[in-house]
């Protein structure tokens, strides 16, 4: 009878490898790609484009410099994502959104003149929209983005008051114009009580509704 063999021993198999973001902490949901673009822009609002940087953004997050390497190859990446996600977000999604809205240009219009008005999404993207033209002023890429969704918008615009039937260069014109209005009246908020901000609502719709004489 042969001699018993001998027990085999357990072979131990190391633990998968985990990301960089779930290294920090086994319990964390890995950060995504959106969620650093996010913490970008809040920085960016609260503290300026100079504190928008990988040491302030992982120490703000909890998580390693690591964690940042996973998603983009560096700052300048992580900036592009920052300007992408806001034109989308503020230019792309939003004249979807208000084109659907309505089919008839004068709604579209109204919906336009509205849009400073909106409550807390109004003051966020007002904020948001101060920090990056303030980045603008000093940074080529920025100033790049600034002007193409200022382009789309009026664009937009411009194609409504054509709905509306004005000549083209008109259309233009009063896009401009009513646009001005919009992003002014949205970088100062505070200027006047609400009752004042209504007044000038309803005249700035009146007068984009009026033809020019003669």
């Amino acid at each position: 009878m042969p001699p018993p063999a001998p027990p085999r021993r357990a072979v131990r198999r190391a633990p998968p490898a985990a990301t960089p973001a779930a290294a920090d902490d086994p319990a964390r949901t890995p950060l995504t790609r959106e969620a650093w673009t996010e913490a970008a822009t809040e920085v960016l609002v609260d503290r300026g484009i100079d504190h928008v940087r990988v040491d302030v953004l992982s120490q703000q997050l909890g998580v390693t410099r690591g964690s940042f390497y996973w998603h983009f190859r560096d700052r300048e990446e992580l900036l592009r994502s920052v300007l992408h996600a806001w034109r989308e977000r503020a230019t792309e999604q939003l004249t979807l959104r208000l084109e659907r809205a309505h089919s008839d240009p004068r709604e579209q219009l109204r919906d336009v003149i509205s849009l400073p008005f909106r409550g807390r999404a109004a003051a966020r993207a007002a904020r948001i929209e101060l920090a990056i033209r303030a980045w603008a002023r000093r940074d080529a890429m920025a100033r790049q983005a600034v002007d193409e969704a200022d382009a789309a918008r009026i664009g937009y615009i411009a194609q409504v008051f054509s709905s509306l039937g004005y000549p083209i260069g008109e259309a233009r014109s009063r896009a401009f114009l009513l646009y001005a209005y919009v992003v002014g009246e949205s970088l100062m908020a505070t200027q006047g009580p609400a009752a004042q901000r209504e007044s000038r609502s309803r005249f700035v719709e009146q007068l984009m509704n009026t033809p020019l004489a003669g």
